[in-house]
């Protein structure tokens, strides 16, 4: 038999956009508390209910339409602050697609966001953290004068006083209307703009909620980034689908968290590996009892079997385990409560509904027999409409068939079960961010002491993957030195790039192994770490 699996049609998909689920909810439960999230600038909290939530997001559409027509691409640059959701919700129903932007961007990753996507409004915040977001947003639109820039303290300017009934009236009800674009990470070149439909968006998650079993009406915690699917379809439109509530967090620390979850009663937990693990990891150290959780839901990256076993004992929850990437909205596969132990630990579980999966062999891309490892490909109401402006990153991607081959490697039992194995994309998977070495070591190469560098991941028990780079350095009296030059590249790549892209791992290598097409041989470089072979001089 092949490890080819028909979608299971006998589970309905949902013809509602997300403007019409919200409008639904809001309906039927007005009073029933759907945010808790902190304000943009001053940090108060936001307590709003589905009739609220609702209400906001029409003055803020009909705000966005005084800056945008249905279907201009609007930016939005922000933190996990409530305007985030808000808008969100308000641009659905503005008609108007939601270009969703990492809010570490530096000025060269903004500018091409801001190009690539062709937006016609940037929507920032002012600062994160200790980012100054305002003064960068400034610098990219004053080169761009059909931009059109908007603060998020600037209310007035992007949310009405009043609903526009004329806006609301033309509202989409077509849910297979472009509604967001996300920028995920290619092995070469730039990021690509993924670009998804209302349908996909609403039926992963619904479909992702039904799947495991998920408390209808359920408080669920949202500590991922909002501008990652993870965050802004199955964290933000998971509850929506509930009923339940969003608690978002603004920025992750573990100790914090724990006491939220503790304070809202919180049920559902949002998790990559990283964020799980430094949750589990605060908790034991807590005087405090830890809060009691009914499901933990999460994925992005490998989950140890040990960290699942952890989470079950220390929070009482169900583990369900998720697999997919931004291109499939971003869900392809869980596991249930009620699955065995063993597919839990070792498997990521059965596709959802409504999706049709093959593995196939990369080089000839005929269907493997089940049980032997391949690409793992899916077909359904889910994948991205294309690569904005790539047509030909898109015709790589979607095959004849219809199939968008993820570049992930698994097996296919009997039963549909996926048994990931590796990658194919050079990805570094870090604490759930994907990360493209292709933009670091372009980075790197333009460094003066460098001959040459090659950007791996290197593997790490809290993160799953950190950023490592191997340099080959032109100056001898560098490499005598690894401090400074460490410090020297650390430097370099941190006024070039975002902080979570930066190397923490540091590697001297006489020559890079590479083929006799001069190809890096990364794989060897891993044994290289693996084996202590290469210099690390990576600061204690």
């Amino acid at each position: 038999m092949t490890s080819y699996l028909t979608a299971d049609n006998s589970v309905a998909l949902s013809d509602l956009t997300i403007p019409g689920l919200l409008a639904d909810r809001a309906d039927r439960y007005p009073d029933r508390l759907a945010l808790v999230a902190n304000r943009h600038g001053d940090g108060t909290e936001v307590r709003l209910s589905y009739g609220e939530l609702h209400e906001e997001a029409q003055r803020i559409a009909t705000g966005l339409r005084r800056l945008a027509a249905p279907g201009d691409f609007v930016a939005l640059w922000a933190p996990n602050v409530a305007e985030w959701v808000l808008i969100q919700h308000g641009a659905a129903l503005a008609g108007v697609v939601l270009v969703a932007l990492n809010p570490v961007l530096r000025k060269p990753e903004l500018e091409y966001a801001v190009d690539h996507s062709r937006c016609t409004v940037l929507l920032h915040a002012d600062r994160s953290r200790d980012y100054d977001m305002a003064s960068v947003a400034r610098e990219v639109a004053a080169t761009r004068p059909d931009l059109r820039l908007v603060s998020l303290s600037e209310r007035d300017q992007w949310r009405a006083e009043e609903p526009d009934r004329a806006v609301l009236a033309a509202a989409p009800t077509d849910a297979d209307l472009p509604v967001m674009l996300q920028y995920t990470s290619g092995t070469t070149g730039n990021p690509k703009g993924v670009l998804l439909r209302h349908r996909s968006l609403v039926n992963v998650a619904k479909l992702t909620m039904d799947y495991v079993d998920m408390p209808a009406g359920a408080v669920t915690i949202n500590p991922l980034p909002m501008f990652h699917t993870a965050a802004c379809v199955i964290g933000t439109l998971g509850p929506l689908w509930l009923a339940g509530t969003e608690v978002l967090v603004e920025q992750f620390a573990p100790g914090p968290v724990l006491e939220t979850m503790r304070r809202e009663n919180v049920e559902v937990l949002f998790f990559v590996p990283a964020v799980l693990g430094a949750l589990l990891e605060a908790q034991r150290t807590s005087s405090e009892p830890a809060p009691r959780l009914a499901v933990a839901l999460g994925g992005a990256s490998n989950v140890p079997a040990a960290m699942i076993e952890a989470t079950e004992q220390t929070f009482g929850a169900a583990v369900t385990n998720v697999f997919g990437q931004t291109e499939l909205a971003p869900v392809l596969t869980a596991t249930r409560p009620s699955d065995s132990r063993e597919d839990k630990l070792g498997t990521v579980g059965h596709p959802l509904p409504q999706v049709d999966v093959k593995i196939v062999d990369p080089a000839t891309g005929e269907v493997v027999p089940l049980g032997r490892a391949g690409e793992i490909c899916a077909r359904g109401y889910q994948q991205l409409v294309e690569y904005l402006h790539d047509a030909e990153a898109t015709a790589r991607t979607i095959d004849a068939d219809g199939f968008v081959h993820t570049g992930d490697l698994g097996s296919m039992d009997e039963r549909g079960y996926i048994t990931l194995t590796g990658r194919l994309k050079d990805l570094i998977i870090r604490g759930g961010e994907n990360i493209a070495p292709a933009s670091i070591e372009s980075c790197l190469a333009e460094h003066p002491a460098v001959l040459g560098a090659t950007v791996f991941g290197v593997p790490d028990e809290r993160m799953g993957e950190v950023v490592g780079a191997a340099v080959h350095v032109r100056e001898l009296g560098m490499a005598a030195d690894p401090a400074a030059l460490v410090e020297s590249l650390t430097a370099h790549c941190r006024e070039r790039l975002s902080p979570y892209k930066v190397p923490s791992r540091w590697f001297v290598a006489g020559e890079l192994p590479a083929t006799p097409t001069g190809k890096i041989q990364k794989f060897k470089l891993l044994d290289l770490v693996g084996t202590s072979a290469l210099r690390d001089v990576t600061p204690d």
